[in-house]
């Protein structure tokens, strides 16, 4: 192992220890500081370096364009972000509906946010349990939906083998106990239960061109940085396979608009960053594995 190996942690997926840094990237949404993501050269996985405790993480939250926790609509850019988001929302539960023809069972989302989509699933017909660690959060999925949003120390006491579908929209990347998480979904999950995982992919053409600037590395609120081999081998590691890689073709668009206001670009930015998502939505036309964000469709190899 060479000396700039030994600086970093081992890889938190394969546990291998030939790893190397690829990029030096900023908190360009809030603090401006420095981090490193650092690649596994064994199954590509990357991660952000220095990784904040669980907790020293929470100010990196507290912004009031952290859209998510927030529900913020002032600006343009959010108020794209809620257009879309409405319209993404009905195809996420037509999607997980058809996925079992017609049957309406029990659900987890860890991560819900201020509750959109668990009361989306919630008027579908679905059995919803949520999750979601930011009490702000919350109280706002209170006020908005009236749904009463669980605290994420409930996870461990959730019933076994008990839910038909788990879902962690944008979220996996946000988790310190990426292990502890992967094994309680094997335990959670009916046999033939799926378990569905949206994260950003670093192979896609916006990630490529932005490089440091790409938005969806997000750092350090972003922990770990994906790609579908190593999404495969991580689900390998807890007996899942990957049934299926689905593009999220609009997040090309907004990370890339995003990834602009990064690089302070104005007029000419806003042009650019949607001919970006043009050309990396038709790379993922040609091959899901590249698209900008993936939905993976997770189920038990047993």
């Amino acid at each position: 192992m060479s000396f700039q190996q030994q600086l970093y942690p081992i890889c938190p997926v394969c546990q291998n220890d030939d790893i190397s840094s690829v990029l030096d990237c900023k908190d360009y949404s809030l603090t401006q500081e420095a981090f490193e993501i650092i690649k596994c050269n064994q199954c590509s996985f990357h991660y952000t370096f220095p990784i904040p405790s669980k907790e020293n993480i929470a100010p990196y939250y507290q912004f009031s364009e952290y859209i998510s926790h927030t529900d913020v609509q002032e600006g343009w850019m959010n108020k794209i972000y809620h257009k879309v988001r409405q319209r993404t929302l009905s195809q996420k539960t037509n999607w997980i509906q058809s996925l079992f023809t017609g049957h309406k069972g029990n659900i987890l989302e860890i991560g819900a946010g201020t509750g959109a989509f668990a009361n989306a699933m919630t008027l579908k017909g679905w059995n919803v349990t949520a999750l979601e660690p930011d009490e702000a959060s919350r109280s706002k999925a209170l006020d908005n939906y009236n749904i009463q949003l669980l605290s994420i120390d409930h996870l461990s006491n959730l019933p076994q083998q008990h839910f038909d579908v788990i879902t962690l929209w944008h979220v996996l990347e946000h988790v310190h106990d990426l292990s502890g998480y992967m094994d309680s979904f094997t335990k959670l999950l009916k046999k033939n239960g799926r378990l569905i995982i949206a994260v950003p992919n670093y192979t896609s053409f916006d990630a490529q061109f932005y490089k440091q600037f790409w938005a969806a590395y997000d750092v350090p609120r972003h922990l770990y940085h994906f790609s579908p081999t190593a999404m495969e081998t991580l689900c390998s590691k807890y007996e899942m396979r990957v049934l299926q890689f689905k593009p999220m073709w609009f997040d090309s668009f907004y990370v890339s608009l995003l990834s602009e206001k990064y690089k302070q670009t104005k007029y000419i930015g806003v042009v650019r960053a949607f001919c970006i998502g043009i050309i990396s939505n038709l790379f993922a036309v040609r091959n899901n594995k590249k698209a900008s964000s993936i939905i993976y469709e997770i189920k038990l190899k047993n």
